[in-house]
């Protein structure tokens, strides 16, 4: 998911950093070293190793909330986190061009 800057506090970069060297620049779950390359789909790749808010709560940046992580690992974590964004905007453009919400009543 882009990061959204303005929710991340404004020294993330040391704390990303950290975070990657206290993990020994590797994917906390599948070991893979960062800056290696790996065999993709399609054509090779460079592995860049993230840093994840396990809540998904990028103010939280508590050490037992953040995994430095590389990108597949990463995307896998966060896979229900972007459909369900991807659902609110798609949600929020139907609307915005005009599309009555349908609103149902629990009895």
């Amino acid at each position: 998911m882009p990061m959204k800057r303005d929710l991340y506090p404004r020294d993330w970069p040391a704390i990303s950093k950290r975070i990657r060297e206290r993990e020994g620049n590797r994917c906390l779950w599948c070991g893979v070293a960062n800056g290696s390359l790996r065999d993709g789909k399609r054509r090779p790749y460079r592995v860049v190793l993230t840093v994840a808010h396990l809540n998904h709560d990028p103010a939280d940046c508590s050490d037992g909330n953040l995994a430095a992580l590389c990108q597949p690992c990463h995307l896998g974590y966060d896979a229900n986190q972007h459909k369900r964004n991807a659902a609110e905007t798609r949600r929020r453009r139907i609307v915005a061009n005009g599309q009555m919400e349908l609103l149902i009543v629990a009895e």
